[in-house]
């Protein structure tokens, strides 16, 4: 019998940028429905290894992956990682991304494939290597396996200076609605969640925050558990009958009109 305070016991879960931010929260809220977690991170060797020992403290396994996500080896390590550690894989986030800002005719060649390397084509190598493995834990199982990517409300509403993010993530949801729809058979499903403006660490990088979702319905920016709380939903039990689907996290920003 299922155990409804644990409802992910047994399960593991390999989650992307999983050392801070979006992914921190994703992952810690994961282990506390008892799923055992693949930590990844780039180069924060100190952060990925806090959040599982953040982990470890809810009575769950978790195990560490440092990769540059756009390695040709890294979907490869990753899963091994994850089938050493835990020897099964249930469920794959596909968390981490790279914010660059650039007005249209400005993006260098350079920056837009960079993001379209760790936006969209990591992803797409990341599950082509997990899938397998998701099928045969599943095999015998009615949960099936979950695949959740992230997009964001920018892809949707009028954004300036982020051709090349939006691109990817337009991209990435035609990805996980191509999964939801080959593999649903199999009973696993496939959804996006697209957060708004959330109130996370930034590096330089990402530039100022979009000026998209400015005329938003709530005066706030989401937290990073807000986000995480629908991963979890569809993670879990009762998000089983929900796949290809885009749900936006975004306090009102986009309707879907």
């Amino acid at each position: 019998m299922e155990d409804r305070a644990k409802p992910l016991a047994g399960r593991a879960a390999l989650i992307t940028g999983s050392s801070r931010n979006i992914g921190r929260a994703t992952a810690l809220a994961l282990a506390g429905d008892g799923a055992d977690i693949l930590i990844h991170g780039q180069a924060d060797a100190e952060a990925a290894e806090q959040t599982a020992q953040d982990i470890r403290s809810l009575g769950v396994r978790a195990a560490v992956h440092l990769v540059d996500i756009t390695d040709p080896d890294a979907p490869e390590r990753l899963t091994n990682a994850a089938m050493t550690a835990f020897g099964r894989i249930d469920i794959v986030v596909c968390n981490a991304a790279i914010r660059r800002q650039n007005p249209f005719l400005d993006i260098p060649l350079e920056e837009f494939r960079e993001v379209i390397s760790t936006d969209l084509e990591a992803p797409f190598r990341l599950l082509q290597t997990a899938l397998p493995m998701i099928i045969e834990a599943n095999k015998r199982d009615t949960y099936g396996g979950r695949v959740i990517t992230l997009g964001g409300t920018s892809a949707y509403v009028q954004t300036q200076e982020r051709a090349h993010v939006v691109a990817a993530k337009m991209g990435l949801l035609g990805i996980t609605r191509t999964i939801a729809t080959e593999f649903g058979a199999l009973g696993i499903t496939a959804n996006m969640v697209a957060p708004g403006h959330v109130d996370t660490s930034r590096g330089t990088s990402a530039g100022k925050r979009s000026a998209s979702g400015s005329h938003r319905l709530m005066e706030r920016f989401a937290d990073v558990s807000e986000i995480a709380g629908m991963i979890r939903h569809l993670c879990g039990p009762d998000g089983a009958y929900i796949s290809g689907q885009c749900i936006h996290i975004d306090g009102g920003t986009y309707f879907g009109t």
